[in-house]
């Protein structure tokens, strides 16, 4: 009884996690400008604790560990700035009120309505629990994921991955006359919950 107990109390949380999640792509599809997609996206990061913050920063670091060095090294502070510096930002331009003279539209709306459409599915693509981390991942902490790459790429127009980053071979994020270039931009295109998909760089000319 006990083990039918757990078991039919995760069902219900997760049909809570998947109906809180859909709401919020549809919270975040209902905006036209880039200022009303930041206050949503501002209301949306705010939800989460700082025991949430610690386990997607957990997370991150179970990431980095499986990474041969020196490349480790390399793509760290790279990483870490993608997730916990956009994070920062986020909520500084909320609390600073410049989300509200932001009143140009979202750039490319089409691309911006199929990347909230994806984001149940990819948040629910992936069974963390076959993963070996010491600590429990829910869809939740991948949407996190999903809503500072919606800041950076939506509101920000800036690539998902931030100028500079490195990837194997050599090859980088790269910033060419207020352009964004990406030798992998069109790489992705067979991982539909990839957020290249809907990435503002371009692709790298020689890729």
């Amino acid at each position: 009884m006990p083990t039918e107990s757990r078991s039919s109390d995760q069902e219900i949380a997760t049909g809570d996690e998947t109906g809180e999640i859909v709401q919020m792509a549809r919270r975040m599809a209902a905006t036209t400008t880039k200022g009303e997609l930041g206050l949503v996206l501002a209301a949306e990061v705010g939800r989460y604790t700082l025991g949430d913050l610690q386990v997607l920063g957990g997370r991150l670091y179970a990431e980095m560990v499986r990474l041969p060095e020196p490349y480790r090294s390399r793509v760290r502070p790279y990483i870490t700035e993608q997730l916990f510096g956009a994070h920062h930002q986020l909520l500084a331009m909320h609390r600073s009120g410049g989300f509200l003279s932001m009143t140009k539209p979202i750039t490319d709306r089409e691309t911006f309505l199929r990347f909230c459409d994806m984001i149940p599915d990819g948040c629910f693509r992936y069974d963390e629990t076959l993963e070996r981390i010491p600590f429990h991942f829910t869809p939740r902490h991948r949407a996190f994921y999903y809503l500072i790459s919606a800041f950076t790429m939506f509101v920000l127009d800036q690539p998902g991955h931030p100028v500079g980053m490195p990837f194997p071979g050599g090859f980088r994020v790269e910033e060419r006359n207020g352009s964004f270039y990406c030798l992998i931009r069109d790489r992705e295109k067979e991982v539909p919950f990839s957020i290249c998909n809907f990435c503002p760089a371009l692709q790298t000319e020689d890729g």
